[in-house]
């Protein structure tokens, strides 16, 4: 596959060309992370409601039948279950490691194997979350090891 990148002439707005012969499920995949990598999350918190940009996440919580997001350093409330967020963003950076988190894989930093076959991840920010071991599979997939 080639990938072409050229500036738009001046007063044009951005925009993007696939030529393909067969649209394939890798392309859809593809092009349903471009979707959702632009979208934002609406968060609410005691402020009001924040938009917050799918990359910025570190991970998403489901407590008591509320799901929260974590960023760096604030935690919001999302009015999505923990479902809908998988399949939102099913094929891009997020993966559910348990039963009640789904985790953005770009924060993390360092993986270290617990007993029982769990593993205990470090993220950018320096908290540490647990990946249940019948997720280990998915995590291995997603990051080629």
């Amino acid at each position: 596959m080639r990938i072409t990148i050229e500036p738009p002439d001046e007063g044009q707005e951005d925009e993007i060309i696939i030529k393909c012969a067969n649209i394939d499920d890798e392309l859809m995949a593809f092009l349903e992370s471009l979707k959702n990598g632009t979208n934002k999350i609406p968060a609410h918190s005691e402020t009001g409601i924040t938009m917050l940009s799918p990359q910025d996440v570190f991970y998403f919580e489901s407590v008591d039948n509320k799901t929260f997001v974590y960023m760096e350093k604030s935690v919001f409330e999302v009015k999505k279950k923990l479902y809908e967020l998988e399949m939102d963003y099913a094929n891009t950076n997020f993966l559910r490691i348990s039963k009640s988190i789904i985790l953005n894989i770009s924060k993390i930093v360092h993986l270290r194997p617990l007993l029982y076959g769990r593993f205990e991840g470090e993220l950018k920010n320096g908290e540490k979350i647990i990946i249940s071991r019948q997720y280990m599979g998915d995590l291995r997939r997603k990051l080629g090891l």
